[in-house]
């Protein structure tokens, strides 16, 4: 029984180093198999019989091999040759995203995947490439490449006559004559049947019809009706709208409720904050009504909206002079002009020509602009010459002067006057959704 028993584990142990050797010589046989086909391959490429080559490489791929790769690059390459056939685009594009779909792509795949994509127009698909390959490689000449083309954009199809700065997603427009509010690449939201349109805020809007003033949601319906007798209204945001009354401005709610303060003037609330006038001299104004920047300017500088404040810091005027506060300090040097802070950096002009400088003071880009907007999604509106176009946080001109004016990008997209009237350029990297 004992010898039985050992006769049968001498057997199991022979069969496993046999099973073993058989594996080893399948794996051999796989790589060995690869190579017979590449050559056979590479003869048919000699004599540029493409068709001939694709059975013959598609097998070597389906192996095991140590040759996979070299096969997949002849197979890619056979691919190219037959792009006028049908099936064979598609048929290159699944090996690319094999190829970068695996644990340890290569870098040079999703640069050969971008490249082709970018050369048949479908720059988004590109960018999208190169946003996973760097994702997953790291790879400086993939961010070179991303860099260079992530400023490409469409112009869209909408045409205003007037424009306002996008706030989020929205944007106050007019088109004969008449104010609605469209999403920042220029769709249309509310139409264009209003005498005016506030911002919108929470998906509230304030509009005025025949002098009757309402608050409506993004589909157009009533939400709220002012009741007391207003001349004008602001723009409305952090549920403030400013009305003007026959004693002066009052803040009110998105339902109209009146608060008692009288204002001379009042702007567009942001980040908490207001400039407002009072006594014949502008300070800055908090939600409860008072103030983090006394009455006692010139002016108040303001965006076109009417804001004034972000990050701690405000643009006061005094005379001549244009100062910046920042935590109600003075910081820096006077200029000429200055536009609020966003996304870190403030447009200021000096000697005639506009720069950006950070919170401190510090000049990050030259003066070296005709003039100039405030950052939006890391890009600035500037005027060189007779055209505005775009710079980067690093002051250099991503998107070339060619529009009559140019406002702040949000969402990817931006207003642009061009010879047609406002329009909007989006930015093709945000087609698949992606963001800066």
């Amino acid at each position: 029984m004992k010898r039985g028993k050992r006769i049968l584990l001498a057997a199991g142990c022979a069969a496993l180093l046999l099973l073993s050797w058989l594996m080893a010589i399948t794996a051999k046989s796989d790589t060995q198999r690869q190579a017979e086909l590449i050559a056979q391959a590479q003869a048919y490429l000699e004599d540029e019989v493409y068709i001939r080559c694709v059975p013959v490489l598609e097998e070597a791929v389906g192996y095991s091999g140590k040759h996979t790769e070299q096969a997949e690059e002849l197979l890619k390459q056979v691919y190219i040759h037959l792009f006028d056939q049908s099936g064979y685009r598609s048929k290159y594009t699944s090996l690319l995203e094999q190829q970068m779909a695996r644990k340890d792509p290569k870098p040079d795949v999703f640069r050969e995947a971008a490249e082709y994509y970018l050369d048949i127009s479908k720059e988004s698909t590109a960018l999208e490439v190169l946003r996973d390959g760097i994702a997953k490689t790291g790879d400086q000449g993939l961010v070179d490449l991303y860099e260079a083309n992530r400023y490409l954009f469409k112009l869209e199809r909408s045409t205003y006559q007037n424009v306002t700065a996008t706030v989020g997603n929205t944007i106050q427009v007019q088109l004969d004559g008449k104010w609605g509010l469209a999403d920042a690449t220029g769709s249309l939201l509310i139409p264009c049947q209003y005498d005016k349109v506030s911002t919108c805020w929470n998906g509230r809007t304030i509009v005025s019809e025949d002098g009757l003033i309402t608050a409506v949601d993004q589909n157009n319906n009533r939400l709220a009706k002012l009741h007391e007798q207003a001349g004008d209204f602001g723009n409305y945001a952090q549920d403030r709208v400013a009305l003007k009354l026959e004693d002066g401005w009052h803040r009110a709610s998105g339902e109209f409720a009146v608060g008692s303060a009288a204002f001379e003037e009042i702007g567009m609330y942001s980040d908490g904050y207001a400039p407002a006038k009072s006594g014949g001299k502008w300070g800055v104004v908090d939600l409860e009504n008072e103030w983090l920047v006394p009455p006692e300017y010139d002016q108040i500088i303001q965006d076109e909206l009417g804001r004034c404040y972000a990050q701690g810091a405000v643009f006061v005027r005094q005379g001549d002079q244009v100062l910046l506060l920042v935590d109600g300090e003075q910081v820096g040097e006077p200029y000429q002009d200055a536009r609020p802070f966003a996304d870190g950096y403030a447009a200021v002009e000096r000697d005639g020509r506009w720069g950006f400088i950070d919170t401190q003071g510090n000049v990050q880009i030259d003066f070296r602009f005709d003039d100039a907007l405030s950052f939006g999604q890391h890009l600035a509106a500037v005027k060189d010459g007779d055209f505005w176009g775009y710079v980067s946080l690093s002051g250099e001109m991503v998107i070339e002067p060619l529009f009559l004016q140019a406002k702040s990008f949000s969402q990817g997209s931006a207003p642009v006057r061009t010879a047609d009237g406002w329009q909007f350029i989006t930015l093709l990297e945000y087609e698949k959704g992606l963001s800066l």
